[in-house]
């Protein structure tokens, strides 16, 4: 195929001296007196070069250039021209013609052009090759740092589990040394205060061990059509019983002009379970005589659209620094009750959604976490 040439020429003696001198040179050369015909063949064909003289009845070598470049761009074309028709050989090369040849041709003039057509052909496929070898270089190179990041992330994540799960043993440790103490001296004060060390960290293992398993089994956002206000709703329902127990005014505020939004509604619940249980713990943690305890869930639509969750609080609020760790892997403010795995899975679900979480908040003084989803993901 690389070597095939139509060649386009009204006068049958030319077209046949022509192919016996292309065909002594190892080419595959088909033949057209027309530019008609020339076009037939060449959608058949598809050859890399094309020789046609510019004057030719009905459709003259200029007007089948165009046809040319506009099936294929990349076809080299060589335009034979007489020494009185110089002005349409310039107009060729205008067109993007590979070059000209005067009559009468001579072998070494027409050689030299059809080399010219070679290497432009020859420089196209390198700069194809390149290019494509460079993008499987970028794909490559993009897949090691990928997998580079996600190790650091898997490394780092290990890295944070190991040191929780070091606290918990140092935690059964110290309870032993109380346990065998109060053995020793029979002691049953020191019994007593390492039974609940012991049962402290039990519970700690216990609950990291169901967040973690339901982290896994997280696998991934799923997105449908819903009612953005149904989380919301889930989870004061769910959450009513518990508050009322614990003195806490668990309120809902749902705003009723929400449009339906592509959402992963099961990751969402979970996010504002884990946020309104976050919230509970801090105001029944909250010792202040005759502080009011209250939890409001709310949804309101952003001017941008979308949807925005907000959970508030009337707890202790947190200083800027625990601010700053909330989301990370393991970190918890609760003793044995946090793992802090719950608000790093909500964190990982928004991002999956496209939208932001962040929290306001101050010492003394309550805090509020705001979730903004974007209209379309």
């Amino acid at each position: 195929m690389e070597n095939t040439i139509l060649l386009v020429d009204d006068e049958a003696g030319i077209r046949k001296v022509l192919a016996i001198a292309l065909e002594d040179s190892g080419y595959d050369v088909h033949t057209a007196e027309n530019g008609r015909e020339a076009l037939e063949i060449f959608k058949e064909i598809a050859p890399p070069i094309v020789l046609t003289d510019i004057k030719m009845p009905d459709m003259d070598g200029i007007e089948l250039l165009r046809h040319l470049k506009a099936e294929s761009p990349e076809t080299e074309v060589i335009m034979f021209t007489g020494h009185g028709d110089m002005d349409l050989a310039i107009k060729s090369l205008k067109h993007d013609a590979t070059d000209f040849v005067t009559k009468p041709i001579h072998d070494e003039v027409l050689e030299i052009a059809l080399k010219r057509a070679r290497e432009r052909i020859e420089l196209r496929r390198q700069l194809r090759q390149y290019t494509e070898n460079l993008e499987q270089l970028v794909e490559e190179k993009t897949q090691k740092l990928l997998e580079a990041e996600r190790m650091a992330a898997v490394g780092q994540t290990v890295t944070e589990l190991s040191h929780a799960i070091k606290n918990i043993a140092n935690g059964l440790k110290g309870s032993i040394f109380v346990l065998n103490k109060g053995i020793e001296l029979d002691n049953k004060k020191y019994l007593r205060q390492g039974w609940q060390m012991v049962a402290d960290n039990v519970e700690r293992i216990k609950n990291m061990s169901l967040d973690l398993l339901a982290y896994g089994k997280y696998a991934g956002a799923k997105f449908t059509l819903g009612d953005p206000n149904a989380p919301a709703r889930q989870v004061a329902e769910l959450m009513a019983s518990r508050a009322e127990e614990q003195g806490i005014d668990l309120k809902l505020m749902l705003d009723d002009q929400l449009v339906p939004l592509a959402f992963d509604a099961e990751g969402i619940y979970r996010c504002l379970l884990s946020i309104v249980e976050n919230a509970m713990d801090a105001c029944r943690e909250d010792a202040a005589a005759g502080k009011d305890k209250t939890v409001v869930i709310q949804t309101t639509k952003p001017t941008d659209g979308g949807v925005q969750y907000q959970v508030t609080d009337t707890g202790a609020g947190m200083d800027e620094g625990v601010q700053n760790k909330i989301f990370q892997s393991f970190f918890s403010t609760k003793g044995i009750h946090g793992t802090g795995i719950g608000l790093m899975m909500s964190k990982k679900i928004v991002d999956q959604h496209g939208g932001v979480i962040e929290v306001k908040s101050h010492k003394g003084a309550g805090s509020t976490i705001i979730i903004k989803l974007p209209p379309a993901v």
